[in-house]
């Protein structure tokens, strides 16, 4: 008797869900009632219902360009016909090389090499390692220590788990944790800050802790510090003003390696391809990823600069510089979406949009002040966020939070797919937003606040 299993059926049922094991979700709860997306177009989800759901998240923070773009579809459908993988191990392809200089060409500063990957977490990963290495180049061998920031998020590898400062993402895997890394405090200050417009008046002293961290561990021993411009996923935490300028300050004064994050600050989510370039603070490596190719096919992306590749390309020209890559780096398909989103971007003006939005985004969010249970509003760009309060009765676990009941009632009573994290309510829509899908979002959470108990 064969012991092999039996072939699966032929269509999938739409209650059969158990085989799935989904990412960062509450498996047994969304079983139940599970919130499916069959479709998209533009600013505008589908679900297996038939209700069109107003995107207020693009995604998980990437589709910049709105859903299905005409032109990005057809670059990915083109390329797959024409070439469908090609290794990037001592082989090479066309579009991975075009792809580099014409991203590369709207980083700011001397930013002029990337490295490709698959994802943001993929993205730090690379990022630290090239660190790391330039170091050894430079005949410091000593600097590996890494400082990053509480209520970080680097994404879910080992390494991006390790920098990361959400305590939640952490505990678990509390055992696998990397070595050598150090953490500053988090610029959230909601007694000063409480609905700042944009970024906070206070809080640029919480860099200083930098030279602190440093004098503990000893320049010689620090290889960089990474900070993503502005905390995305743990609730959009807007920096101070001149908190990044005192950053670069200090690691230039102790030779120490800056990282800017940028997976979702990136490609005009603040009107501009890099926060960096907003905030006029060039980091010395830029991690990448989401919007680059407006999420349609997976791809990552470590910027650098001069100075840092220039360090790897010493010795003989057959020694490997940098051990280091991923099967998918440069995929054509990810290389082909990511070279027509950036003629979207251009051509259709999106980070002129985003920049004319952000105004309109602003005066929208913050109309929503004084709702049930709203203790702050921020806002940056076209990335916004409302922390309720939590409140004191609710069972953590056996029980949905408050953020957490109002991302379902707008899904369920609202038609609209957005985030929350925590007590945090968190929006990015795609750059395509208009000042009527503004509106229409705020009218619906204003609905949503005044439901929840």
């Amino acid at each position: 008797m064969s012991s092999a299993k039996a072939a699966p059926t032929p269509a999938l049922k739409p209650n059969d869900l158990e085989a799935h094991f989904m990412p960062y979700t509450p498996q047994r709860n969304f079983k139940k009632k599970p919130r499916m997306i069959t479709g998209a177009k533009g600013m505008f989800y589908y679900a297996d219902d038939g209700r069109e759901l107003l995107d207020a998240s693009a995604g998980l923070w990437c589709v910049n360009a709105g859903h299905n773009h005409p032109k990005i579809v057809e670059a990915i459908r083109h390329q797959a016909g024409v070439l469908d993988y090609a290794p990037n191990f001592a082989f090479a392809h066309p579009l991975a090389f075009q792809t580099a200089s014409r991203l590369c060409a709207e980083m700011p500063g001397d930013i002029d090499h990337v490295f490709f990957s698959n994802s943001g977490s993929e993205a730090v990963d690379t990022a630290i390692k090239m660190a790391m290495a330039f170091w050894r180049m430079k005949g410091k061998p000593a600097k590996t220590k890494i400082i990053s920031r509480e209520r970080a998020y680097h994404g879910v590898n080992i390494c991006g788990t390790t920098l990361g400062g959400i305590p939640a993402n952490r505990k678990v895997f509390a055992g696998a944790m990397m070595p050598n890394v150090d953490w500053l405090p988090h610029t959230h200050d909601l007694a000063r800050n409480a609905f700042s417009k944009g970024q906070p008046e206070h809080g640029a002293n919480f860099a200083n802790e930098l030279e602190s961290i440093i004098a503990l561990h000893d320049a010689e021993n620090v290889a960089c510090v990474i900070v993503e411009p502005v905390a995305g996923s743990t609730g959009v935490l807007v920096p101070p003003k001149g908190y990044l300028e005192k950053l670069r300050a200090i690691c230039d004064k102790h030779d120490i390696l800056l990282i800017f994050d940028e997976v979702i600050t990136g490609w005009g989510r603040l009107g501009k391809a890099s926060a960096s370039e907003v905030f006029n603070v060039l980091p010395d490596i830029l991690t990448s990823a989401k919007g680059i190719n407006s999420g349609t096919v997976p791809m990552g992306a470590t910027f650098c600069r001069k100075h840092v590749y220039d360090a790897f390309m010493q010795g003989g020209e057959f020694g490997v510089e940098f051990l280091h890559g991923y099967t998918y780096s440069g995929h054509p398909l990810a290389c082909a979406a990511a070279l027509a989103t950036q003629d979207v971007y251009k051509e259709e003006g999106l980070f002129e949009n985003s920049v004319k939005m952000a105004k309109v985004w602003e005066t929208a969010l913050h109309s929503l002040k004084g709702q049930p249970h709203v203790i702050d509003i921020r806002n940056i760009g076209l990335m916004g966020a409302i922390e309720l309060d939590p409140g004191t009765t609710r069972k953590p676990g056996a029980e949905p939070g408050r953020a957490w009941e109002a991302f379902d009632k707008m899904y369920w009573e609202q038609d609209t797919v957005m985030r929350f994290t925590g007590n945090v309510l968190a929006m990015s829509p795609p750059l395509i937003v208009e000042e009527k899908h503004i509106d229409l979002l705020v009218t619906r959470l204003k609905t949503v606040l005044n439901s929840i108990a």
